[in-house]
């Protein structure tokens, strides 16, 4: 039980008082006043606590599920953005070939025109041509060439009108097949889109929750703050003894070593802390589980506290500004906001952002500005 030695010592004090002078006596009802009101003070404290952990739970679930959500917008988006780039592909072949077909059909009108101009020409003057031909041919084989002659001009014509007629059928074709494909990408797109929605308004739910949430625990933790500060001050006039500080651990590459007469808690913190010292930054990750793929900020701090079993369950950085006892510890200080969170053990900083910080959680010895942090540590340590 917290501070069994304190009641313990009050009780052989108050023995003392009790065959004392009146002044004693005094000091003896003070002392136990200020017992009685240490003893209610830790009791609400209780209280406090168990709706602010009930809270960070459903926090935590929170986070993890928005955690989630975000992955899963994430790929939608991913695949929205496929679906936009193949629209957009389509859109451009589809103009490509409506082009190409107005260029066919051109060519089409110009290449008829031409053989309507022949065929009138023909029609018109056809006798005098023929005469002329049979008159100006200087023999049979001459009048054979000249009539070969406008037989082939009059097959090419109708040629080339019956090519160009069948790339402008062609071509048309693929215009009616590639606005088929437009409109099917059209409707992929459009229901990714709308699952898109959905998530982004069930991830603007969570997030609504999830303040709500920080909200009524902030009202609960400041209530709670003061009253540790009250705790504070009773055991300062109280006399309660104040433990040693720790020794400094060492770094190698980013494998922390602790120093030999560490205990076994701040150990086991540390050896927690470098089994996630190479991983990457997930938001949210160390959240819906202890194990995961990468960690965030307070996920790395919540892993390396569970290793020295001084934690249950995860916390997010709003959590951890209530956790454990107020102020910086000797061997393990926990520095938090709503907004980031990292550790100092035994001299180390571990932390995924910030002076010596990287792109997940890291080992440092260089300390970052604890100012806009409020600071915590386990208690004993």
């Amino acid at each position: 039980m917290r501070r069994l030695a304190l009641p313990i010592l009050v009780l052989l004090a108050l023995s003392a008082f009790a065959a004392a002078s009146a002044i004693a006596q005094d000091a003896t009802d003070e002392l136990e006043g200020k017992l009685d009101e240490l003893e209610s003070n830790i009791d609400q404290q209780g209280g406090l606590q168990a709706s602010i952990d009930a809270q960070n739970a459903e926090i935590n679930d929170l986070i993890a599920r928005e955690s989630t959500l975000r992955r899963e917008v994430s790929a939608v988006q991913a695949e929205l953005d496929q679906r936009q780039a193949d629209l957009e592909r389509a859109n451009r072949e589809l103009n490509a070939e409506k082009a190409h077909l107005a260029r066919i059909r051109e060519r089409l009108h110009r290449a008829i025109a031409a053989l309507e101009e022949l065929l009138v020409g023909i029609y018109k003057n056809g006798s005098i041509d023929t005469l002329s031909i049979v008159l100006e041919s200087a023999s049979f084989d001459d009048l054979l060439a000249e009539a070969t002659y406008l037989e082939r001009m009059q097959d090419y014509d109708e040629a080339v009108v019956e090519r160009v007629s069948g790339l402008r059928v062609e071509i048309q074709a693929s215009v009616e097949r590639l606005g088929q494909v437009q409109e099917r990408i059209k409707v992929a797109r459009d229901e990714i889109a709308a699952r898109r929605s959905k998530l982004a308004e069930a991830e603007a739910s969570l997030e609504a929750e999830h303040s709500r949430l920080v909200a009524a625990r902030s009202e609960r933790q400041a209530s709670l703050e003061a009253l540790q500060a009250r705790e504070s001050d009773l055991e300062e006039e109280l006399g309660t003894s104040i433990p040693g500080p720790g020794e400094r651990a060492s770094l190698v590459g980013q494998t922390a070593v602790a120093p030999p007469n560490a205990p076994l808690v701040v150990n086991a913190v540390i050896q927690a802390a470098n089994e996630i010292s190479d991983t990457p930054y997930i938001w949210g990750g160390g959240h819906g589980s202890f194990e995961d793929s990468g960690y965030d900020c307070s996920g790395a701090v919540s892993y390396a506290l569970h290793g020295g079993g001084l934690l249950s369950s995860p916390l997010d950085s709003g959590g951890l500004t209530a956790w454990g006892s107020p102020g910086a510890g000797n061997w393990i200080s926990v520095y938090a906001n709503f907004g980031h969170a990292y550790m100092v053990v035994a001299g180390l900083r571990f932390d995924t952002g910030g002076t010596g910080g990287g792109n997940g959680p890291r080992w440092s010895t260089v300390m970052r500005e604890t100012s806009g942090f409020v600071p915590r540590h386990p208690s004993g340590f």
